[in-house]
């Protein structure tokens, strides 16, 4: 047998073996998963008590802020041991030790490049010396469950992962890869359309949407572990907040939802804390000792991600040789042969992105890129994030957040005494422009356009009791900073926060029922504001003498992508046919990149259907009609067509991955829908991969009214009674409550531990 052949049967054999714990996980109860949590023996000051609940969410009472820290260290390891295991690997690129030959290593090379972890040395020093002990702590409990469990999860075996300790830097990687500039996608699609005869329009719609071309990386490049990487971008949500005049209950109420990939685990775990420093309700990032969001006694905040302005590109090809650093790393690959992988900085500027994967295409004949991005910063997440937890008025919310830059919040603020706040919780760089110029890339040797000053979130706008008596965000454009200083380029079709504003301006009274049932929306706006224009297209064509049965469904629409819609299979199926005919296409995925995006899209297609020849119009609809009613026909209503599928994250391995689906069911919104639940131009069935993927409101008017709900489950551990034990709340709206006052929180967590030395 050949070295080769040899080597492909060793890579089945291991792959196979090491997986039946998770391709046939036992049932685990939640009184067997908490058996197995470390009590005594434990290196704390004073015992600590963790109360759960029946869906395993902790609440940890810990006498100092020491033993806080260490035990949600105990909890993260406990369950999301692996999830967290996975991103170490993920933000130092060794990917490739997990999935071997399945995985590209081009991927494992364009992240070193970036470096996620390159300002972690400087940022550690720099922390104030309680924050550097309190996230000690947390890293030395999550250490300490890794080291003493008997038993790792499924995952480790599977991905030959082996215990290794977890340090500082892994923990600023984790919040830079969450981090990640989103920003890079569409200008990465604008680069690639420099040179082409439509650039100067995909430019300016681009511009004009808020959205760049669309940037797919196919098989041969990336390998699915780059949806795992995208998945955990902050890039989507949804935050608003309502005043004490517009609140049924007399006090400020806050909702927010997240959208992220969907997967499991989760990407937030829901946990509950006390300590003489910290006491809170909420959702944190696996891996991190803070809450993203949630509530304290006094306060409540959500964010959506700002798609600030934090990267730029630069064709660093003049510089002298000696202003560029190369570095080799030596990386292996499991179950087959290591390499070498060469990385290289610009210094000044950073690491030069044209020598990876992610600019394949976008570069013209002799430029190399390198970009300034500032996740390379010193900037300081956590002590902004613990400081803000900590406070009680927006005035300080704001200013304990002046270290902060990533990812780029749009924060909404909710306070017991009535205040409601949106602050810009980024930083932000000063440049010689405030439009990204249309050579996308700049020239490294002109000094001119290198940043000269960095504007933290206390010298950024803000918004404070607004008149209305209500604020909302939904990554839209948030205030403009001062000139040369732009906030960024590229931002959601404005959709979800006009139906947002639709709403809220239309009540005086809102329940926290209303707020629920807001989060639950599924009208899209752009669709219900082009539906007049098509009716009178599909009347001037004859659509019901082609198929009136269709053109009656058809028309009938109103934009609500219910689950139960009758109309939306009979809407996106035309819309399948019909856009290419508009756009002089054979098939969707051909049109133009800058359309392809739902934000140019939504905003052009009506526009540009009526300004067709009349004869075009007529005859691209007459095609499309009996397309799309034979696709439409095997479709009753929208949750037939448009599915959720929530799979683990280990679904992304070829061969074993089709095991690790756990969930497919008619789920109902659609691509910017505020219940979202993005999609493509689909005539077939298709999953929703991306949106919303948890929820949070809480009226201030009472500390035990707060409630929260994960799309999969607390617990990370494949087999667990609470795994996935959330998705029927979540299909049904429901939540699960997290009190703050001890009395319920005693009664609604009946299951007590205590640590102990």
């Amino acid at each position: 047998m050949s070295r080769f052949a040899s080597r492909a049967a060793a890579i089945l054999i291991a792959f196979l073996t090491g997986s039946c714990a998770a391709l046939f996980p036992r049932e685990v109860s939640t009184a067997e998963r908490l058996a197995v949590f470390p009590t005594t023996g434990l290196p704390l000051e004073k015992p600590v008590t963790i109360r759960w609940n029946a869906y395993q969410i902790p609440y940890v009472e810990a006498q100092t802020d020491r033993d806080l820290a260490f035990a949600l260290g105990l909890v993260h390891g406990h369950l999301r041991l692996a999830e967290i295991a996975i991103f170490k690997r993920a933000t130092q690129g060794r990917l490739s030790e997990l999935a071997g030959p399945f995985y590209v290593p081009g991927f494992d090379k364009a992240i070193r490049t970036l470096d996620f972890r390159h300002a972690a040395p400087e940022i550690i020093a720099a922390m104030p010396a309680e924050t550097r002990a309190y996230l000690q702590a947390f890293v030395d409990g999550l250490n300490h469950y890794q080291r003493t469990v008997r038993d790792l999860p499924p995952e480790y075996a599977l991905l030959g992962m082996r215990r290794e300790e977890f340090e500082l830097a892994d923990i600023i990687g984790i919040g830079h890869i969450a981090g990640l500039d989103i920003n890079w996608f569409p200008t990465i699609g604008l680069m690639r359309q420099r040179g082409q005869s439509d650039f100067e329009t995909a430019y300016a719609r681009s511009l004009q949407a808020g959205s760049g071309p669309t940037v797919s990386f196919d098989a041969t490049q990336t390998s699915a572990f780059f949806d795992l990487l995208s998945s955990a971008i902050r890039s989507g949500s949804n935050t608003f907040a309502v005043a004490p005049s517009r609140s049924a209950s007399g006090a400020a109420m806050l909702a927010s939802d997240p959208h992220l990939g969907v997967m499991l685990p989760s990407l937030w775990v829901m946990a509950g804390y006390s300590s003489p420093s910290y006491r809170g309700v909420g959702m944190m990032i696996p891996g991190t000792p803070f809450l993203a969001f949630g509530r304290t006694p006094d306060i409540a905040w959500g964010g959506t991600n700002m798609r600030a302005a934090h990267t730029d590109f630069y064709d660093v090809s003049t510089l002298r040789p000696d202003q560029i650093v190369s570095t080799t790393e030596r990386v292996s690959k499991r179950l087959w042969f290591s390499g070498e992988i060469e990385t290289r900085w610009a210094k000044g500027i950073g690491p030069i992105m044209s020598d990876t994967l992610l600019l394949d295409g976008a570069t013209k004949p002799g430029e190399e890129i390198a970009i300034r991005w500032m996740g390379h910063e010193p900037t300081d997440e956590i002590t902004a994030i613990l400081n803000a937890s900590r406070t009680s008025t927006p005035q300080d919310f704001r200013a304990a957040l002046k270290t902060f830059a990533l990812p780029a919040q749009n924060f909404v603020y909710a306070d017991v005494r009535g205040d409601i706040a949106q602050i810009t919780a980024t930083m932000l760089p000063r440049r010689a422009f405030d439009v990204l110029p249309k050579s996308i890339v700049l020239d490294a040797a002109d000094p001119a356009l290198r940043w000269s000053d960095i504007l933290d979130p206390t010298e950024l706008p803000w918004v404070l009791n607004p008149p209305e008596g209500y604020i909302a965000s939904a990554n839209n454009k948030p205030y403009e900073a001062e000139p040369g200083v732009p906030v960024g380029w590229f931002f959601s079709a404005d959709e979800r926060i006009r139906r947002l504003r639709q709403i809220l301006g239309a009540n005086d009274k809102l329940t926290l029922d209303d707020m629920k049932a807001i989060q639950l929306d599924t009208v899209s706006l752009f669709v219900r504001e082009m539906m007049p224009a098509l009716r009178e297209a599909l009347a001037e064509a004859g659509a019901g003498e082609i198929d009136a049965a269709f053109a009656a469904r058809l028309v009938a629409f109103d934009g609500d992508y219910r689950v139960d819609s009758v109309s939306a299979p009979a809407f996106e199926t035309f819309l399948y046919h019909l856009a290419p005919r508009v756009y002089g296409v054979p098939l969707p995925e051909n049109i133009p990149g800058y359309l392809a995006n739902w934000n140019g899209f939504g905003k052009a297609f009506a526009y540009d259907l009526m300004n067709m020849p009349a004869e075009k119009r007529i005859a691209a609809i007459r095609e499309a009609i009996p397309l799309a009613a034979r696709d439409a026909a095997a479709f009753a209503t929208w949750g037939d067509m448009h599915r959720l599928e929530v799979a683990h994250i280990l679904g992304a391995i070829p061969v074993v991955g089709g095991n690790f689906l756990y969930a497919n069911v008619p789920t109902g919104g659609s691509r910017e829908t505020i219940f979202k639940s993005a999609h493509g131009f689909h005539n077939a069935v298709h999953p929703t991969r991306y949106g919303s993927q948890a929820r949070h409101v809480s009226d201030l008017g009472d500390l035990d009214e707060n409630y929260f709900v994960l799309l999969g489950g607390n617990d990370g551990w494949i087999g667990s009674a609470n795994f996935f034990d959330q998705i029927d709340l979540w299909q049904q709206g429901g939540y699960v409550r997290m009190p703050l006052r001890p009395e319920t929180i005693a009664a609604e967590y009946p299951t007590v531990m205590t640590l102990t030395r």
